[in-house]
């Protein structure tokens, strides 16, 4: 009996470590990034819309893959002549390229935290990058019953590796600077299905009371 009583308390603990999908909610998600200003400040600013999906075998992590995609037309540095010329063809081309796309090619556990390679398209232009993750949290409930992780993810590109080399010169100092620093802080909403819908959260002041 006491065998059977131990071998029942490890059924939670076995089925988590099964293989399982987590839709990132966009209501809770923010993608920042950071870039040099005539190399004496950094510039910050996000993307409003980030959606994604996380297949995560914790017992295998090279069973795990990711794929998020950006709206490259939300870039928000709090500046409207900025924000639109970052948008206009001499940067992001958001008419041309309205989406930026991240798709995983290999994931491993690093320390505490995973290192996942992937292929990012930005500008229509794909190459490859490797995200570091940490903060993976436990899963815990919502007031809807349903399970939710966060996670942080970082990396840094040269976007000039992605054409975006428009730039002027002051003093022989760049006004924007080569390297953007990238963090995303994702929530993930737990997949309660096969086939289910991911989740869309609603950024509608009365939807987005309900949900937090």
């Amino acid at each position: 009996m006491k065998h059977v009583l131990l071998a029942l308390g490890l059924v939670p603990a076995l089925a988590f470590a099964e293989p399982t999908t987590w839709n990132v909610d966009p209501s809770h998600t923010q993608t920042n990034f950071t870039v040099r200003h005539l190399a004496i400040s950094n510039v910050r600013g996000e993307f409003r819309s980030t959606k994604g999906v996380l297949k995560l075998d914790e017992k295998d992590p090279a069973k795990s893959s990711v794929e998020a995609t950006i709206d490259a037309g939300t870039i928000n540095t709090r500046e409207d002549q900025r924000d639109a010329h970052l948008r206009s063809p001499d940067f992001l081309d958001v008419a041309t390229y309205p989406t930026i796309t991240f798709r995983s090619t290999k994931v491993e556990k690093a320390g505490k935290g995973y290192r996942v390679r992937g292929e990012l398209t930005l500008h229509g232009v794909t190459r490859p990058v490797v995200l570091e993750v940490s903060d993976l949290t436990p899963a815990m409930k919502d007031p809807m019953g349903m399970d939710r992780r966060g996670v942080r993810a970082a990396t840094k590109i040269s976007r000039k590796d992605f054409g975006l080399e428009w730039n002027k010169m002051v003093e022989a100092t760049p006004v924007v600077g080569d390297e953007i620093r990238i963090e995303i802080d994702a929530e993930m909403v737990k997949q309660p299905a096969e086939g289910a819908k991911p989740v869309e959260a609603s950024r509608e002041p009365a939807a987005a009371a309900k949900a937090n």
